[in-house]
């Protein structure tokens, strides 16, 4: 049973956490997503080592809050916990100046036994937090924390204390596994005498590798977008780990990261030269011409500006960008270009720069304020990354209205949607293979749009600029995650409505063709007026057609019906094939006057089918009907209700006809199964195919509403039967308007409709004996 009064208690570790230390993503999702998940009720504390990097602004806020030591292989490390609270959320300071006391997070010869050190103080610590705390998840980030499930695992676990502790490990990066000889699996982490956790542990004969020891002690794994999630379990983007992944794909999922919205918003950002909103825009072209002004461009608001906001990588799609460069400042699109890494790139860049003087600007330096002018002035934002597992820059680019220019990897692909002109659908710009032609084309695309039609263009930015990337989503799918771990945890209300209530519209439409669900539906429905009828046509069939006779009962579930008069159905009916051809042709003399009767049409659309249904219809919809029991049962109930709901007052008339000869039930069957195929193509192509329905169905099918006026068409011979059998009753007129409106009252319709084709024969003969 629930525990309603416990909240979810979240121990989140990252080795960098934005404002402290921030080297990349990890320190963006750790400094947002904690906060987001205490907004949503949850009680979170994020351990991150203490660095001496960390500003002294936030040294001085930290208060010594407890201390022990580690045991690392042989040795004993002081580990001292400096707790801080900062907006809403508290964090605890892993303190060993041994091991942290340097001018860099990573890249020392010893980081395997420092974020060993940091994995086992983490799981130590969760004995020491502040009274009241007992951790129900321990979320674990990148390869500096993965060895702490294992410890949990091998060491802690059967202490009361950590009984509850369930493992979230979230990867970042795939590529940055954390991999070690295997001596330091006895000289620091003390397992080598552990035979699974050695093996388990092992790469290859002379390493280890932390991350694949997460990925098989961890409860839960967790990657940064759905399709990254994908893309890590093949060969191509593994990068080694892909048969771990897809052994533990149950227990893998990808979410994608979100941005902070606050502190990247438009209206509001002091970084910017200009401010502006999705509906004032003007700002924009302000902070444009300022951008182009500082970088050397020409200050032009007809030529579109992309820039990179990078690290110049091959990763990055560096390599694409120096093949198509040329040919895109040749095309008269202006690029700037910030970031620094590898040096052929670098030199590269400048090379354009020199080149292409107006045009191109190439900064190859690290400026976070010059960055966010960039985001804020720029028309395109270039990001072809070769892989990519989530990314930030184009969520923000998008945020500022800059439209993102991108490759379909990871979570770009997961992001952006590509522009459509012909539906105006989109966010952005997209190209599939790592490939440069390719990815000039989706420049050129962009640029053509941007000179050829300026209201798409601000369209797609209006779009772009209002999707929902704000941490509160992705909080909620892992708020999703710890309380499926958690069931014993009541969820607050609070949280648990958004994402019902996102869901309830999908669970509302799948039962359509059910049974009781009916009357939830009709306003999202009416389309379909088919699916929603239809249940109602079973239950109130019944009442309806008792008058007309006992074969009533039968014809109520079509179901039954296929099941239990297939055979003598078949029969009778390939027995009056012959004479119901002929009783057509002579029929068909007629057809001229029921054509030109206006006010029948209506009704002729109706009846239509019951001429010509009694021989090849009756014989072809009983079989096909029969074949499909199970699948065409309802379908035939729920289309032939949606034709007679159409015709809700005439069919109080048809009922009366009925009563005129015994045999007539069975003729109002032929009219409900041709209807059937009228009103839905579905239909038509399983059980009508032959009939001369056949013709009308297109037309019925373009206007749902109309479909008893429109099926008035060619077929003469139809007609006229039709006319002989609805002569006298020409108040279908009606019909019409209310097909769509009374599809809750079909109790007078269904009576006519309940009947299925065995009647149809019987009809024929009723409607000869009336002419």
């Amino acid at each position: 049973m629930a525990d309603s009064s416990k909240k979810m208690q979240i121990v989140f570790a990252s080795a960098e956490c934005a404002p402290f230390v921030k080297t990349g993503g990890l320190g963006d999702v750790a400094g947002s997503l904690p906060a987001a998940l205490v907004r949503a009720g949850a009680e979170v504390i994020v351990m991150v080592p203490k660095y001496a990097t960390i500003k002294d602004e936030y040294k001085a806020q930290m208060e010594h809050f407890s201390d022990f030591y580690v045991s690392l292989g042989w040795r004993n490390e002081y580990c001292g916990l400096e707790k801080l609270e900062h907006d809403g959320v508290t964090y605890m300071f892993i303190d060993n100046e041994r091991y942290f006391a340097r001018d860099y997070p990573y890249g020392f010869f010893d980081d395997g036994e420092r974020f060993a050190f940091f994995s086992k103080a983490i799981t130590e610590s969760l004995q020491h937090l502040p009274a009241g705390f007992e951790c129900d998840i321990l979320h674990c980030n990148d390869w500096q924390t993965a060895l702490a499930p294992v410890f949990l695992r091998e060491f802690y676990q059967g202490l009361p204390l950590y009984d509850r502790v369930k493992t979230v490990f979230s990867i970042h990066n795939v590529a940055f596994q954390g991999q070690f000889s295997d001596t330091v699996m006895e000289d620091i982490l003390g397992v080598a005498h552990i035979p699974a956790a050695a093996s388990q542990l092992r790469c290859d004969a002379c390493s280890i590798n932390y991350m694949l020891g997460a990925l098989r002690y961890a409860d839960a794994i967790t990657t940064v977008s759905p399709t990254y999630a994908n893309e890590i379990q093949t060969p191509e983007f593994g990068e080694g780990l892909d048969g771990v992944l897809r052994e533990r794909s149950y227990a893998l999922q990808g979410i994608l990261n979100g941005i902070d919205v606050a502190g990247f918003d438009p209206a509001t950002d002091k970084r910017i030269a200009a401010n502006y909103t999705v509906e004032d825009r003007s700002g924009k072209a302000v902070c444009k011409a300022k951008l182009q002004e500082e970088l050397g461009l020409e200050v032009r608001d007809d030529r579109p500006l992309m820039v990179m906001v990078t690290r110049l990588t091959r990763q990055k799609g560096m390599d694409l960008v120096m093949y198509a460069l040329d040919r895109i400042l040749a095309g008269g699109v202006q690029v700037a270009v910030l970031g620094t890494g590898d040096r052929d790139y670098e030199d590269g860049l400048r090379y354009f720069q020199d080149k292409y003087p107006g045009t191109m600007a190439a900064r190859i330096e690290f400026d976070p304020a010059l960055s966010q002018r960039m985001y804020a002035a720029a028309d395109m934002f270039l990001m072809p990354s070769k892989f990519e597992p989530c990314g930030l820059s184009q969520i923000i680019a998008m945020r500022y209205g800059t439209l993102p220019i991108v490759r379909e990897t990871g979570g770009l692909k997961d992001t952006v949607i590509p522009y459509n002109e012909f539906t105006g659908e989109g966010t952005g710009f997209s190209f599939s293979n790592f490939n440069g032609d390719e990815m000039g084309d989706a420049v050129f695309r962009a640029a053509r749009l941007f000179w050829d039609n300026r209201d798409a263009w601000n369209q797609l930015v209006t779009q772009a600029m209002s999707q929902d990337f704000s941490w509160t989503r992705s909080a909620d799918k892992y708020l999703d995650l710890y309380f499926f771990m958690h069931p014993e945890i009541e969820r607050p209300a609070a949280v648990v409505d958004e994402p019902e209530a996102v869901a309830e519209p999908v669970a509302a439409e799948e039962p359509k063709a059910e049974e009781k669900p009916v009357e939830a539906e009709p306003a999202k429905a009416e389309p379909e007026v088919k699916a929603e009828v239809a249940p109602k046509a079973e239950v109130e069939v019944k009442p309806a057609v008792k008058p007309a006779a006992k074969k009533t009962a039968t014809r109520k579930t079509t179901a039954k019906k296929a099941t239990t008069t297939k055979a003598a159905a078949t029969k009778t009916t390939a027995a009056k094939t012959t004479t119901t051809r002929k009783r057509t042709t002579a029929a068909a003399k007629k057809a001229a006057e029921a054509e030109a009767a206006p006010e029948v049409k209506a009704e002729v659309a109706e009846a239509k089918p019951a001429a010509k249904a009694p021989a090849k219809t009756a014989a072809k919809k009983t079989t096909a009907t029969a074949k499909k029991a199970t699948a065409a049962k309802k379908t035939t109930a729920t289309k032939a209700t949606a034709t007679k709901a159409a015709a809700t007052k005439a069919a109080a008339k048809p009922a009366a006809k009925v009563e005129e000869t015994p045999a007539e039930p069975k003729a109002e069957a032929a009219v409900e199964a041709k209807p059937t195929a009228k009103t839905t193509t579905r239909k038509r192509t399983t059980t009508a195919k032959k009939t001369t329905a056949k013709a009308a169905a297109p037309k019925a099918e373009a206007m749902p509403a109309a479909v008893k006026e429109e099926t008035k068409p060619e077929p003469a011979p139809r007609a006229a039967e039709v006319k002989a059998k609805t002569k006298a009753a020409p108040k279908a007129e009606a019909k019409p308007e209310p097909a769509k409106e009374t599809p809750v009252s079909p109790a007078a319709p269904t009576e006519n409709k309940a009947p299925t084709k065995k009647t149809s024969v019987r009809k024929a003969t009723a409607t000869r004996k009336r002419r």
